[in-house]
């Protein structure tokens, strides 16, 4: 069963024991040495595929190579044998391979999503952890229960602690959960657990202006950072160095003066002692490169495209309204208020955090590309700004509830679209959850995750290698001590030409 632990604010005078903090809670639940379920291993293995197909995407993009020649300028660290970095025969320390591996699966925005009270991509927890796997040697066993932690206490704390209406960026939840899986990994004990996750989130707090106006490619470097910095504090927390406390609950701490102040009350999901982690079969992956809030409104556009042709042509089209969540509309919507979300000349970061550019363009052709659909050609196309300018988005408080149900069955990520033709027709259509959805028109289920391998890889990695990779990923429960380095994948040879951008490393 889960337990919801109650947190609030407590004056200094209070002493409120370890016992009683969050971040202790937190590692008891690390610290537990309960099981894998056999469906958390099948979906464990779907999201090392699925960020594996994203990183090798997006190898030779200029964030992942600043990334990976910085990883490549730090050598092995002692005690222990390296990590991979994606795309490479070669290894780095594994809070450099946590970086440059992060910035890799993180850089398209295409892997996997969980919304609720926060929002986050969990399978960020990944690089992080299989780096300090592959540097200890540990086990496929090790590994599985070190992701199913961080996915785990990453989950839980998104349903309960929102840190979006603060401005305060979601990877404030992924330094605790990283170091938290780090410490099931290792078998640490909960002391030391209690210390890495204190140290994490300490570290990790930084505002949402990383995801506001012209983002930057910052936006792909942060959560490589925190889990970065998760690894770096299992390092301190392992030779005695202790964290603030109590960092979550204290009057000068994260919630008081970051969150909700000194009146705050949060009951955050558990799972108690010899409970199943069970958290990441919550989450969902993306089919399409852009924010998962954009997932259902490019499925809706690409059935409006075939079914009503008139509505790609902005000389027919008077109006286009979208009907949505109050995240939808004014993190990437109308409401943000960001000019940038209209500029055809904005970053691909911005364009993939625009609901109207990304339902122009996919209402238009009829499909989505993780690079075509971002081009500078494809955003600046006369026609696709004249309709794109007409696309609006408004807040609906039907589509806001079902946005932060808890009931699974009615939770849902789109809305409804009302177009409007020049001769006065009106069409109407709605969609709750993307295609890809657990409850969508086609669910992914591990045919689709190997689909999405393959198809990102062509022309990067050779075919042999995928396979390579596939036969080591799918047997991860049965991969001995050192043997995690398998689950990697090495560029063809010549694609990863890119000279490399000089810093002072």
């Amino acid at each position: 069963m889960v337990e919801l632990h109650p947190v609030r604010v407590h004056r200094s005078e209070e002493n409120l024991p370890r016992s009683g903090q969050l971040a202790w809670k937190i590692a008891e639940v690390a610290a537990d040495p309960v099981g894998v379920d056999d469906d958390v291993t099948d979906m464990v293995i779907n999201r090392i595929i699925d960020n594996a197909s994203v990183a090798v995407a997006s190898l030779s993009r200029a964030p992942i190579v600043a990334a990976r020649a910085q990883a490549l300028s730090h050598p092995l660290s002692a005690n222990g044998r390296g990590a991979t970095v994606f795309g490479i025969d070669g290894k780095s320390s594994p809070e450099w391979a946590a970086w440059a591996n992060g910035v890799a699966v993180r850089e398209l925005d295409y892997h996997d999503t969980f919304l609720a009270a926060d929002y986050s991509h969990p399978g960020d927890n990944v690089p992080p952890i299989l780096a300090v796997a592959q540097h200890t040697g540990a086990s496929g066993a090790d590994l599985l229960r070190g992701i199913a932690t961080g996915y785990e206490i990453q989950v839980d704390l998104v349903k309960a602690i929102c840190l979006h209406k603060h401005k305060i960026d979601h990877v404030a939840h992924l330094g605790p959960s990283a170091a938290a899986g780090i410490g099931t990994l290792l078998g640490l004990d909960v002391e030391t657990i209690f210390q890495s996750v204190g140290q994490a989130l300490h570290t990790t707090t930084a505002t949402r202006q990383s995801r506001k106006g012209e983002i930057s490619t910052w936006k792909a470097h942060a959560p490589a950072f925190a889990g970065k910095m998760a690894v770096e504090a299992v390092d301190r927390a392992m030779r005695g160095q202790t964290s603030p406390t109590p960092i979550y609950e204290g009057e000068d701490g994260v919630i008081a003066w970051m969150l909700d102040g000194p009146d705050a009350r949060y009951e955050v999901p558990l799972p108690t002692q010899g409970e199943s982690k069970r958290a990441i079969l919550d989450t969902y992956t993306k089919e399409h490169s852009a924010e998962y809030q954009a997932q259902a409104w490019i499925d809706l556009a690409r059935r409006l495209h075939s079914a009503h042709p008139d509505v790609t042509d902005p000389q027919k089209v008077e109006a286009v309204r979208i009907h949505t969540s109050h995240h939808t509309h004014y993190v990437i919507g109308s409401g943000a208020n960001d000019p940038q979300k209209y500029d055809p000349t904005a970053s691909r970061e911005t364009l993939d955090h625009s609901i109207p550019y990304i339902f122009t363009v996919a209402l238009q052709d009829g499909r989505w590309h993780h690079v075509d659909s971002y081009t500078p050609e494809r955003a600046s196309r006369a026609d696709t700004v004249e309709l794109w300018r007409k696309v609006t988005t408004v807040e609906d408080a039907e589509w806001t509830r079902r946005y932060h149900s808890l009931d699974i069955s009615e939770k849902a990520f789109g809305g409804r679209v009302e177009i409007t033709l020049t001769d006065g027709t009106v069409i109407t259509d709605e969609i709750a959850v993307a295609d890809a959805h657990p409850l969508g028109a086609r669910p992914f289920a591990r045919e689709q995750y190997i689909g999405k391998l393959r198809t990102l890889a062509n022309g990067i990695v050779d075919d042999a290698e995928v396979d390579r990779f596939l036969d080591a990923v799918q047997r991860l429960p049965l991969l001995a001590s050192g043997e995690l380095d398998q689950l990697n994948l090495t560029a063809a040879v010549g694609v990863l030409s890119a000279q490399a951008p000089k810093g002072l490393f």
